[in-house]
């Protein structure tokens, strides 16, 4: 990760409230899924699919079952995340990059059930996986 990148990641997770005291190049356990995985297991129920991304990116297609909870809500609505180890979590965004820096703002925030997902909507759609519109908020 370039320094600039890095800085950047670490301006997002200062402006969600969710310091991250583990350097955002740290390695976490249970980390990146790939996207075969986190659909079957989000569509089964088995996992919570949770796309951080903005509404305007919403608006391009979301899955099916996903859970719409803009990164820069994340802070106020911690609520919303399940934090029982019994309930898998998985976060996604347009890329990984997002979600992997709010995967370990979570991680530092003890949440041990949430994951992100290895390459994002974007993989998603390049697969051509199913999408849908936005439910209105």
């Amino acid at each position: 990760m370039t320094p600039s990148a890095r800085r950047s990641l670490l301006r997002t997770i200062a402006a969600l409230g969710l310091a991250a005291a583990v350097p955002i190049h740290a390695a976490l356990p249970e980390g990146p899924v790939d996207i075969a995985t986190a659909r079957a297991e989000a569509e089964a129920g088995r996992a919570l699919l949770v796309d951080i991304r903005e509404p305007h990116e919403h608006a391009t297609g979301v899955a099916r079952v996903a859970k719409l909870l803009p990164m820069r809500e994340i802070g106020a609505r911690l609520a919303e995340i399940p934090k029982d180890p019994a309930q898998p979590v998985l976060l996604v965004c347009n890329t990984q990059n997002r979600s992997r820096a709010a995967w370990q703002a979570l991680r530092e925030r003890g949440y041990t059930n949430v994951r992100y997902v290895e390459g994002g909507m974007s993989e998603w759609a390049r697969r051509g996986l199913p999408l849908v519109k936005p439910a209105a908020r």
